[in-house]
């Protein structure tokens, strides 16, 4: 790069960092909120939140970024930029831009509603009340509508839901998911009609023996250090705490995990565990080269679910993996799971079954339950579907889709926190993560054809180097779609993923 247009790129690297940092921060103190901060602190908390969002606003629209921006992109040197440095400048652009379009006192309105909508979701929640949470909601969803609004142009989307979903997926729109979410629905229904009708159904039972919450905490730790995501060293970049909805937050030296605990329902802890630790896993093994640039953040959140769910289903609920694990749960848990076999453990552990809730959902019925969200944010967003409307819509989407009668708002409507949170346009990347995971995965077992033996002998390491070589490193280097397509030879498509699903249960199941 000639002495110009470096100096324009150190300068813009420079206030980057500076956001980066920020959002490292605000990071934190999201996790503060959901973990530690007293119930009296929300409304302290949302002024909080709101100033940061004004401050890193300000610092996304600073004219001097358009100016430096402008130099690099009009410089007759900018072809001497290498990948790395025009993918940043790339995302600098687009962050500027959209944030240019979004008027500094909505962003702000938006964060002090989120944090206000959050805590009353809470409260509402536990007394199964959708009428307490409803105004507060409209007014967090007219925010975002406004939002939406503003960004289309911009992102050049058809749709406000559009706008909103490429927040989440770069360059995904509703309409090119729309095709493989539908593969995906065709091909569950007709798996889950033969499971069903299996006659070899697993004894659940064993998954309620009550298991206190401090052996809990000892299995998660067990997990933890078998992924080698590290909680207990001095050198540790992680810790495990406890919330009601399991959520990963942090930036690569720092990254935090949660989780539950159930007496009763000690595999749910498990399962979480595994899940967030995919998420932390990735996190901490993006390229350290770039720290602190755009291409050194997480490529999507979809391929970010990829990674979770791949841990947490692909890997946690194989029979491989509990050929190592069964023995030191059995050890932490002694005597309660002693008479637990590996084959009825395994078994229970993938029992297929039709739910309310999305966090307890099987492999088979879970896109389902994204794939109804998908088609209500659609219809909010379309101003086709009111906030009052909500339960309703959603109950009558629960019965037709899975065959389940919802109770109450708290295990129907309420059951997930993203809508009191703000996050529209987040949860397609759920069901797109599954996709993207079964076409890893194929290209994993292509290339390590011996995955599952090292499983089975308690060996990750193999799997980890796969993932950070062909996932992980590349950070935000390459848009999702195309860091698929050059990890696995293939555009977008549901089809490994269910056929991964097809010879699994097909074997568990007898048929």
């Amino acid at each position: 790069m000639t002495s110009n247009i470096l100096s324009a790129y150190k300068k813009l690297f420079t206030r980057t960092k500076d956001l980066i940092v920020l959002s490292s921060a605000q990071s934190i103190i999201h996790w503060d909120m959901e973990t530690m901060m007293p119930p009296k602190a929300v409304e302290q908390r949302s002024q909080q939140l709101a100033l940061l969002s004004r401050i890193s606003h300000k610092m996304s629209t600073a004219p001097e970024i358009g100016k430096l921006l402008n130099t690099i992109l009009t410089s007759p040197q900018h072809d001497t930029l290498g990948e790395v440095e025009k993918r940043n400048v790339h995302l600098i652009k687009k962050n500027y831009d959209e944030q240019t379009a979004l008027p500094e006192k909505l962003v702000a309105e938006i964060a002090k509603q989120q944090a206000i909508t959050v805590n009353i979701w809470k409260k509402a929640k536990k007394a199964k009340n959708f009428a307490v949470l409803k105004p507060e909601l409209e007014k967090l969803v007219a925010l975002n509508k406004q939002a939406a609004q503003s960004l289309m142009q911009v992102k050049e989307t058809a749709t406000p839901y559009d706008a909103l979903l490429d927040s989440y997926e770069p360059k995904m729109t509703s309409d090119m998911i729309a095709a493989p979410f539908s593969q995906l629905r065709q091909g569950l229904a007709t798996l889950l009609e033969k499971i069903q009708n299996s006659q070899n159904q697993p004894d659940t039972n064993i998954l309620h023996i009550r298991i206190p919450a401090e052996k809990q905490r000892e299995i998660a730790q067990a997990l933890t250090q078998t992924l080698s995501y590290d909680i207990t060293s001095q050198a540790a970049g992680g810790r495990i705490d406890e919330t009601e909805h399991p959520f990963t937050s942090g930036y690569y030296d720092d990254v935090r995990i949660t989780t539950h605990y159930h007496p009763d329902n000690y595999t749910s802890s498990i399962f979480s565990v595994l899940h967030e630790t995919g998420h932390a896993i990735y996190e901490q093994n993006l390229n350290l080269n770039w720290k602190y640039q755009p291409a050194g953040s997480p490529c999507s959140f979809g391929i970010h679910e990829s990674q979770s769910r791949l841990y947490e289903n692909i890997i946690g609920r194989s029979k491989e993996f509990w050929m190592h694990m069964l023995p030191k749960l059995k050890q932490i848990t002694a005597p309660a799971l002693a008479d637990v076999s590996l084959t009825q453990f395994v078994h229970a552990i993938n029992k297929v079954e039709p739910s309310k809730i999305r966090i307890e959902a099987d492999e088979v019925t879970y896109n389902l339950h994204v794939i109804i969200r998908f088609q209500i944010e659609e219809g909010v967003f379309s101003d086709k579907i009111s906030i009052s409307e909500l339960p309703e819509t959603w109950n009558q989407k629960y019965k037709e889709q899975l065959g389940v009668n919802v109770e109450n708002d708290s295990e129907g409507v309420m059951q997930d926190t993203h809508w009191a949170s703000g996050l529209y346009g987040y949860f397609p990347t759920y069901a797109l993560g599954n996709i993207y995971s079964g076409q890893l995965l194929a290209a994993l077992a292509r290339d390590i054809q011996d995955w599952r033996s090292q499983l089975a002998q308690g060996s990750l390491e193999g799997i980890r180097v796969w993932l950070t070589k062909n996932v992980h490193s590349h950070g935000d280097l390459h848009d999702p779609a195309d860091l698929i397509r050059r990890v696995t030879g293939r555009e977008l498509d549901a089809e490994p993923y269910l056929e991964y699903l097809r010879e699994k249960y097909s074997r568990l199941y007898g048929f």
